[in-house]
């Protein structure tokens, strides 16, 4: 058999997949789609985490690559950054059985509900830059770690704290931030992957077909992010926020 779930469930993760790729690719919050559906499919908590990274790095990859053709982005330029999240997130995952996930899973819904909030009610949040708040290498080797290291542990939202970070600290206008999230993104993903990939907890079959289909929904969703910019980012981020914190805050209730 070519995947590891039955035949019925193979078209729901697929669709699943890319509908996460379209919405992380523009907001993030692509694996509060992904990571539900795999449980419901019967993963482990486990083999959710570690396979939704599997199919997730393939479509951060490839919003990389569309931002990057639109001229939105030089992942050249940020090498550097991409291996301090790719360190980061694999940090991240080795140290995941250290961290009281039920401890974040109180914390997570504020502030993301704060980060909704901030991008539904800050005025001038535009595609135009703003001045920047903290210095190049403040925000590589402070902002950037933190951020990784938690999406190697747990991740709802990391596409959105980057974003934030990116609008908030560097002064980046908010298409310019989509942009430049993605390859930070991609690099903390492939970080906790590499520390996933040995655990043997990855379904390799299913993964790969939701990759493909990540792969197709990101490449739409980057190109509606830079054709519409701002007018599609901020409400989409606004409504995937406040959904991850909605489901956070059902899971810690259903608990």
């Amino acid at each position: 058999m070519w995947f590891e779930v039955a035949p019925h469930l193979v078209a729901l993760l697929i669709g699943a997949a890319f509908l996460a790729g379209l919405v992380d690719a523009i907001a993030g919050g692509g694996g509060l789609i992904t990571v539900p559906v795999l449980l419901l499919a019967g993963a482990s908590p486990l083999q959710a985490l570690a396979t939704n990274k599997l199919q997730g790095t393939f479509g951060a990859a490839t919003a990389l690559v569309s931002y990057a053709r639109a001229g939105q982005v030089r992942p050249q330029d940020q090498l550097g950054t991409a291996l301090i999240s790719f360190g980061a997130g694999a940090c991240g995952a080795l140290v995941a059985h250290l961290i009281p996930v039920e401890v974040l899973r109180m914390i997570m819904p504020a502030v993301l509900v704060g980060i909704a909030l901030f991008f539904a009610l800050k005025p001038g949040l535009t595609d135009q830059p703003r001045p920047r708040r903290i210095s190049v290498a403040a925000f590589s080797f402070g902002v950037v770690p933190l951020i990784g290291a938690y999406d190697g542990f747990f991740g709802p939202g990391t596409g959105s704290f980057f974003m934030m970070a990116f609008v908030l600290l560097a002064g980046y206008g908010v298409l310019q931030a989509t942009a430049h999230t993605k390859m930070l993104n991609f690099a903390s993903n492939a970080g906790s992957l590499a520390v996933f990939a040995t655990s043997g907890a990855i379904w390799w079959g299913i993964g790969l077909a939701m990759a493909a289909a990540q792969i197709a929904g990101a490449t739409l969703g980057a190109k509606l992010a830079v054709h519409v910019g701002a007018r599609l980012i901020k409400p989409l981020l606004v409504v995937t926020t406040t959904g991850m914190a909605l489901r956070l805050l059902w899971q810690a209730w259903a608990q």
